[in-house]
């Protein structure tokens, strides 16, 4: 793998992990909600927040653009506070019927009604709608 590459992906990583540190989010949450491959340890996490990029797996990154994604649009929903963010994926969301960290964690179909709800570009892309 190239350095470059590598670098990319360490930043990917520590951006994913500031996200997931400022949701509040336990080891746990973190392994179900990037899914992990099985040899991820909860002690993993530690090495991630310093150098060690995620595992290379599809499925994997995958999930790290979504979540960078959900930030994002937390962040243009609540732009004058930004622990707002961790606080809204924790309530019930009457639209889900639940938390929506609850539905993230549930899989990827999850994090795509999240992202859903939170971006309508996302949203419209998904549905074909464009040209």
């Amino acid at each position: 793998m190239s350095d470059e590459k590598t670098k990319a992906r360490r930043a990917l990583t520590r951006a994913t992990m500031n996200v997931l540190d400022g949701w509040k989010l336990g080891s746990d949450e973190m392994r179900a909600l990037l899914d992990m491959p099985d040899d991820v340890r909860a002690r993993a996490f530690h090495r991630f927040r310093e150098d060690t990029p995620f595992p290379d797996a599809a499925q994997v990154l995958r999930r790290v653009d979504y979540v960078l994604r959900i930030a994002d649009a937390l962040r243009t929903t609540f732009p004058r506070n930004p622990q707002m963010g961790g606080r809204w994926i924790r309530q019930r969301n009457r639209r889900f019927g639940r938390a929506p960290l609850t539905l993230m964690l549930e899989g990827e179909s999850g994090l795509i009604s999240v992202l859903s709800e939170l971006d309508c570009t996302f949203a419209w892309d998904r549905t074909g709608s464009h040209a």
